[in-house]
C-alpha cells in the first residue's frame, strides 16, 4: 500500500511539474544507482491505460523517431531522467490537438504503471522504495497513440537499483 500512494504522489509531481521541465547540468550517475538498457521495452513495455489510446504506425518514408534514456544521480535526492530522443518534438501545447508527423509527449511507466505524461527531455524522480524498478518512456502522438515502428512501440526503459 504504501509503494502505491508513493507512485501516486511521485504521478501527481510529475504531473505538477508537466511543462516546467528543465535542464540539469553537472549531475553524474553513482555507484549505486545504475541504469540498465534492456534489449528490448519488453513486459514493462507501454500498455494498459494506453490500450485505449491505441497505436500510430510511423507512415514509410518518414523519419523514425528514436529514444534513450539515462539516469544520474540527483545531488540533493532521487534521479534525474534524461530522455534523449531524435526525429521527435515534444509539444505540450498540442496535447490533445491534431496529430502531427512526430511531434507529441511521453507516458511515464515505473514497474508497468503509467504514472503520467512527459513534456520535455528531463524528468525528476523521487522516492522509489529498495529495489528493482523498470522506468519506461514512450512516445506519444499529440492524441495519446503510442508512436510504433513496424509494430514495435518507440519506447526505451532504463533499471533503477536502489539500496
Amino acid at each position: 500500500m504504501a509503494y502505491a500512494s508513493h507512485l501516486k504522489i511521485l504521478g501527481l509531481s510529475l504531473l505538477a511539474l508537466g511543462l516546467s521541465l528543465g535542464t540539469t547540468q553537472g549531475v553524474s550517475p553513482s555507484p549505486g544507482h545504475q541504469a540498465h538498457p534492456p534489449a528490448n521495452p519488453g513486459p514493462h513495455a507501454p500498455h494498459g491505460d494506453d490500450a485505449h489510446h491505441g497505436t500510430f504506425e510511423i507512415p514509410p518514408g518518414q523519419a523514425v523517431p528514436t529514444l534513450n534514456l539515462v539516469v544520474h544521480t540527483d545531488a540533493l535526492r532521487g534521479w534525474n531522467l534524461e530522455i534523449q530522443t531524435t526525429d521527435f518534438r515534444f509539444a505540450p501545447e498540442q496535447v490533445n490537438q491534431a496529430n502531427q508527423p512526430n511531434v507529441g509527449h511521453g507516458h511515464l511507466y515505473i514497474d508497468g504503471e503509467k504514472l503520467g505524461r512527459v513534456y520535455g527531455p528531463w524528468v525528476h524522480l523521487v522516492d522509489l522504495p529498495p529495489g528493482r524498478h523498470q522506468i519506461t518512456v514512450s512516445l506519444n502522438t499529440n492524441r495519446h497513440q503510442t508512436l510504433t515502428h513496424q509494430g514495435q512501440p518507440i519506447a526505451a526503459t532504463v533499471e533503477i537499483v536502489v539500496p
